[in-house]
């Protein structure tokens, strides 16, 4: 493609607030700036999600999903800013995992939007067994960690296994971290009642996450020590969160965010099926989930949360409301941030030449983000 030929686009950069234009194909090429503009849209990367189990009705842990299914729910995650997600499979049976990751890896391959889907994320089925800990996963499939299922899952996304959700209480938990960091993916602690002193060896073993912190936990903890305090004070971890106003009252949230700083943190949605749809009853897995009228998502005949049905554009717009960030750090958690902590080459230092041409163009008002147009590797998606 000749220099003529690439894409523009102008706008106010989040990360500054003054007006820019990017030009871009495939990566960005140059970012300069642009006159002064009064009502010019933000621009900024292409939102990241590192959790989404389904959306717009499909669920992603269903083994009978089909490619059309998929499809239609990242062509809706991508309306709302996401350029790039890991649809994640969550604990099932071994085979039935197996063929969630299959239909997913042959929906990044085959579909134009699989070029959204970054790699997965695995969350269990090596997690506590209790209630509480063990959260909407089914208890019967919950077992101990194993390299060799590992390598199967590897084997049926041809590597792209980027993100595992663990709890370190199990005695293989720290070799099994060593195992799967040095095949470079992200080990991440969640779903978990573990000990301060398995938390550390989980930590010293390679992992460097907390998934959604603060969820997937006891109804009822000691005060302290406890493993929410533990992870908040380990400088090592970085620490996803669910913004939607359900999962985390914003007197936990604002606390962690001190705890963690801007720089450790990262927004997930955590969707499930009923994200972008009606309410009503939706599968999660083996399970039925009911999307309710206050938007909440649990499991059919319990208040058990069970994913959500936040968008991350509605997410980074709560970070601001509910967390007291500004719009640049709430972006900054929902794009370079969790592209680092997954090592997303080409998407780990925001609107700068040599990144890829993901990009979205929103307005900011009234406390709600509206998305414009959304760029994936310089195609314009939306």
């Amino acid at each position: 493609m000749k220099k003529g030929d690439r894409m523009k686009r102008s706008g106010l950069d989040v990360e500054t607030g003054s007006p820019i234009e990017v030009e871009f194909e495939r990566e960005i090429a140059e970012v300069r700036s642009a006159e002064a503009m009064e009502d010019g849209p933000w621009l900024a990367p292409g939102f990241v999600d590192i959790q989404v189990n389904g959306f717009a009705g499909v669920d992603f842990n269903d083994p009978d999903a089909s490619q059309q299914q998929i499809g239609l729910a990242i062509e809706t995650i991508i309306r709302t800013g996401v350029t790039r997600c890991l649809p994640t499979v969550i604990t099932g049976g071994p085979e039935a995992m197996l063929q969630c990751l299959a239909n997913l890896r042959a929906a990044q391959k085959s579909l134009r939007v699989g070029k959204a889907i970054a790699g997965f994320h695995v969350e269990g089925p090596y997690i506590g067994e209790e209630d509480g800990p063990r959260g909407a996963h089914p208890r019967r499939w919950v077992r101990h960690p194993d390299v060799g299922e590992f390598r199967r899952w590897q084997e049926a996304t041809d590597g792209n296994i980027r993100l595992i959700t663990l709890s370190p209480h199990w005695p293989e938990a720290p070799a099994y971290i060593e195992a799967i960091t040095r095949e470079g993916v992200t080990a991440s602690i969640g779903h978990t009642g573990a000990t301060a002193e398995q938390i550390a060896a989980a930590v010293d073993a390679g992992a460097t996450l907390s998934t959604h912190l603060g969820n997937g936990a006891h109804a009822v903890m000691r005060r302290h020590p406890n493993y929410i305090w533990d992870q908040l004070a380990e400088d090592r971890l970085s620490a996803s969160f669910i913004v939607d106003g359900i999962h985390l009252g914003p007197a936990f949230l604002k606390t962690a965010l001190r705890a963690k700083t801007v720089t450790r943190t990262v927004l997930v949605t955590d969707a499930s099926a009923p994200a972008g749809a009606k309410p009503g009853r939706y599968r999660l897995g083996e399970q039925d989930a009911d999307l309710t009228e206050d938007g909440r998502v649990v499991l059919a005949g319990t208040d058990k949360l069970a994913g959500s049905a936040l968008r991350m554009d509605t997410g980074i717009a709560n970070l601001v409301r509910f967390g007291g960030l500004s719009l640049r750090d709430a972006v900054r958690t929902a794009t370079v941030n969790p592209a680092q902590i997954v090592r997303l080459a080409g998407r780990m230092e925001g609107l700068v030449p040599g990144e890829r041409g993901d990009m979205v163009a929103f307005r900011f008002d009234d406390g709600a983000i509206s998305v414009e147009s959304v760029y994936i590797d310089g195609e314009r998606m939306v």
